[in-house]
């Protein structure tokens, strides 16, 4: 019986590895893809809305374009905020693109000192600047408003990505529209 554990823990060992491999793999091809879509004049804000066309949702999208900046690479980008797409998991509350938005404003100015109450006050203010920029535009930072839904949907499943689906929703115009603001107030440092 203890060979048999040990031939599986062994399988086991080398399908993990192999997964480890093939995501290593993936997170080096994506980060490549987007160095040579930056080599090839291609705007963070055209970067971000590829991401999201190409199946990354809403939050990936604007977060993985800029997260090289504050040296995070893709793949973490990526898997850190994935829970953020569709308004937080999918509950249709808070947009991804102004959860990222925050999130990225965290890596640039953010505090790790909980006695700094000025520290927090920055970055709390940059994140009201940055968030009301977003809502004078769009009227709303929250998802189901954005996309005219009542309520979160039953299911946590994505929806599928068809044509139909990216005719149907606003999302690119606002993953350009929250990129054009990462720049313009995070990047230019317009902040208060």
């Amino acid at each position: 019986m203890t060979h048999v554990h040990a031939e599986a823990e062994r399988n086991i060992r080398s399908a993990v590895e192999e997964m480890h491999n093939i995501e290593n793999e993936i997170g080096n091809e994506i980060k490549n893809d987007a160095v040579e879509k930056q080599q090839m004049g291609m705007s963070r804000v055209q970067n971000a809305v590829g991401l999201f066309e190409s199946g990354y949702n809403c939050a990936q999208s604007v977060f993985a374009a800029y997260a090289d900046l504050f040296g995070m690479d893709m793949q973490t980008a990526l898997k850190m905020s994935s829970a953020m797409g569709a308004g937080v998991g999918r509950m249709r509350e808070v947009c991804g693109v102004v959860s990222s938005m925050a999130m990225l404003a965290g890596l640039k100015e953010g505090n790790a000192d909980p006695k700094d109450e000025e520290a927090k006050a920055h970055i709390y203010g940059l994140v009201r600047l940055m968030s009301a920029e977003f809502k004078k535009q769009h009227g709303t930072i929250i998802c189901k408003e954005l996309l005219g839904i009542d309520g979160m949907e039953e299911s946590a499943r994505p929806s599928v990505r068809t044509p139909e689906f990216y005719a149907s929703r606003p999302c690119r115009k606002l993953i350009a529209h929250g990129a054009e603001i990462i720049e313009e107030i995070l990047l230019a440092k317009r902040a208060d």
